[in-house]
């Protein structure tokens, strides 16, 4: 059976070249065309297509409005593409909105339908057509606003009169994949903005869009958001794995990355790898989220953190765009599965505590144990991976 896809694109001609693309393995039919996204939503009624790709810059109704609109009355998987860096922020509202992927347009070529980028955007489309997704009440996700979490835990709360055990922690490790930048706007937006223990993000996005996701969620938190410096210290605010490498948290406390591509590692950032080094530098203090997502990232790296008597949260079902991820950290092993509800309020619940004192060594003196050595640009100096010497890499 034929996927049925519904693209709403403002230029015809793209629109024309994406359906070439689309149809030429003969087993997804682009089923309509919109040019705006209200007739795009005025049509899904009728359609009922297994995925819509969505212009981040249409007239009319933008695409946060747009999927907000999907999202809470027919929910479907959404693609988003973007033309230009202006585009991309518009594109990483859309995803925090609940659309599951972004794509920027220069990265497809729509030229040549059969060659290599053609075949794989194919495949992403039936990876994505095939996944499930939820509803969700519409969000006032409005930039500046301030109001993703002010409202209240919108996939439910802890019960009535629970009382959240007394636990310190030093840092918060968060990975995510499909459908994570939604839950991101919500926990985020549920802190402080003076929320002591900083909070270090994996999420897996197409190249070019995490500084955009950054600044959206900056603007949409009340905690600073942006994307993670290598070489410098550990600090409060929400920080995410820059592309192109790993980010790593060091035993001394500094932040740092490798651009190597991690032996069984498919991501690049990758959770197992963030997770890993923050359960050596952090310990007991350390804590793993594992968010909604394909594959299985993160699960290892939450079972290290659980193993080294930290604490290691899984997402709950119910509220997971894609189960794959915490279903994965489950089968190796998490604390607790949570609501996003009762994750934020596990997460108000923590108290600071700073790195081990016996760790937090000046640069010069890494720690050496079992080294494999990471390039450290802050200090230039061979530095010991923080990870389990025995991991991976």
């Amino acid at each position: 059976m034929r996927l049925s896809v519904l693209v709403c694109e403002g230029s015809q001609a793209y629109a024309d070249a994406l359906r070439r693309m689309l149809e030429h393995d003969r087993d997804i039919l682009v089923h309509a065309v919109c040019a705006t996204a209200q007739e795009a939503i005025e049509t899904l009624p009728r359609m009922e297509p297994d995925l819509l790709i969505m212009d981040a810059e249409l007239p009319g109704m933008h695409g946060l409005e747009a999927v907000e609109e999907i999202m809470s009355s027919r929910p479907l998987p959404v693609l988003v593409l973007s033309a230009d860096p202006a585009g991309r922020e518009k594109a990483a509202s859309a995803l925090a909105a609940g659309a599951l992927d972004a794509l920027a347009k220069q990265d497809l070529d729509l030229s040549n339908p059969a060659g290599a980028v053609g075949t794989a955007f194919r495949q992403r489309i039936r990876t994505l057509s095939r996944t499930r997704v939820i509803r969700h009440p519409r969000a006032r996700l409005s930039p500046g606003s301030r109001e993703a979490g002010a409202a209240g835990p919108r996939w439910g709360t802890a019960p009535p009169g629970a009382r959240q055990p007394v636990r310190r922690s030093a840092v918060v490790g968060i990975c995510a994949s499909a459908g994570g930048p939604q839950m991101l706007t919500f926990l985020l937006g549920a802190l402080p903005a003076d929320y002591p223990i900083p909070i270090l993000i994996v999420q897996h996005l197409s190249p070019g869009f995490t500084d955009a996701l950054a600044s959206w969620l900056d603007r949409s938190a009340a905690l600073p958001v942006g994307v993670a410096e290598p070489g410098t210290r550990l600090r409060p605010g929400a920080w995410l794995a820059p592309e192109g490498g790993h980010l790593t948290l060091t035993v001394s406390g500094w932040l740092a990355r490798d651009r190597r591509v991690a032996t069984g590692r498919q991501y690049r950032p990758s959770g197992d790898v963030l997770l890993s080094s923050i359960a050596l530098a952090a310990g007991r203090a350390a804590v793993a989220i594992v968010l909604s997502g394909m594959g299985s990232d993160g699960a290892a790296g939450a079972a290290a953190v659980h193993r080294a008597g930290g604490l290691a949260i899984a997402q709950d079902e119910q509220s997971s765009a894609v189960f794959g991820m915490p279903e994965a950290a489950m089968s190796q092993g998490v604390d607790v599965v949570l609501s996003p509800g009762a994750m934020a309020s596990r997460l108000l619940a923590l108290r600071h505590q700073p790195l081990p004192p016996h760790r937090a060594h000046p640069p010069q003196q890494a720690d050496r144990r079992g080294a494999t050595h990471l390039w450290d640009p802050a200090h230039h100096v061979d530095r010991p991976h923080p990870g389990n010497p025995e991991a991976p890499w």
